[in-house]
C-alpha cells in the first residue's frame, strides 16, 4: 500500500505543471487575470469534490461541526487559493520548470520542519544527515534550474 501512496504523491507532482498550464489557458480564454481563473478553477474543484464525496458516501452531516473548528484550520483553503492563484500567475512569467523547482524546494524545506517538530499534530519524524542532504540536493537543483543556463552562458562569453 505504501507504494501506491508514493506513486500517488509522484502523480500529484506531475499534475502541478499541468494544472498551472491549464489555469493559464483558462485565464487567456476568459480574457481575465489570474484571480478570476483561480476562482473558476476552485469552483470546478469544489463541484468535483462535492460529487466524489457524495459518491463515496461521505457523511455530510459532519459539516455541522464547522462552527467548532479552530480559526487556523480555515487557512487550508486560503493557502490552496494562494497556490492556484500563484501558479496561474507565475507559470507564464517565470516558466513551469523554474516555478515548480522553487515550489518543490520550498515544500521540502518546510516539510522537514513540520516533520522534525510534529507541527499541527503531525507525527514527529527525525532529521538525519541523509534527509538534510536530500533537501540540499533539491535546493541545488532549484538553483540550477533557475540560474544554471545563465552561469553557463556567462562562462562561454
Amino acid at each position: 500500500m505504501v507504494l501506491v501512496f508514493l506513486v500517488m504523491a509522484f502523480a500529484i507532482g506531475l499534475a502541478v505543471p499541468l494544472q498551472s498550464a491549464i489555469n493559464n489557458a483558462l485565464k487567456d480564454s476568459l480574457h481575465s487575470g489570474s484571480l478570476l481563473a483561480a476562482l473558476v478553477s476552485f469552483a470546478v474543484g469544489t463541484l468535483a469534490l462535492l460529487l466524489v464525496s457524495a459518491l463515496a458516501g461521505q457523511p455530510f452531516a459532519a459539516l455541522g461541526g464547522l462552527p467548532r473548528v479552530a480559526w487556523w484550520q480555515w487557512l487550508g483553503g486560503v493557502l490552496g487559493a494562494f497556490f492556484v492563484f500563484g501558479t496561474t500567475m507565475l507559470a507564464p512569467r517565470i516558466g513551469l520548470a523554474a516555478m515548480v523547482s522553487l515550489i518543490v524546494a520550498g515544500q521540502v524545506c518546510s516539510s522537514l520542519i513540520f516533520d522534525r517538530f510534529g507541527l499541527l499534530g503531525l507525527p514527529v519524524r527525525g532529521l538525519s544527515w541523509v534527509r538534510i542532504a536530500g533537501a540540499a540536493l533539491i535546493l541545488a537543483g532549484a538553483v540550477l534550474v533557475n540560474f544554471g543556463d545563465r552561469w553557463l552562458a556567462g562562462r562561454t562569453s
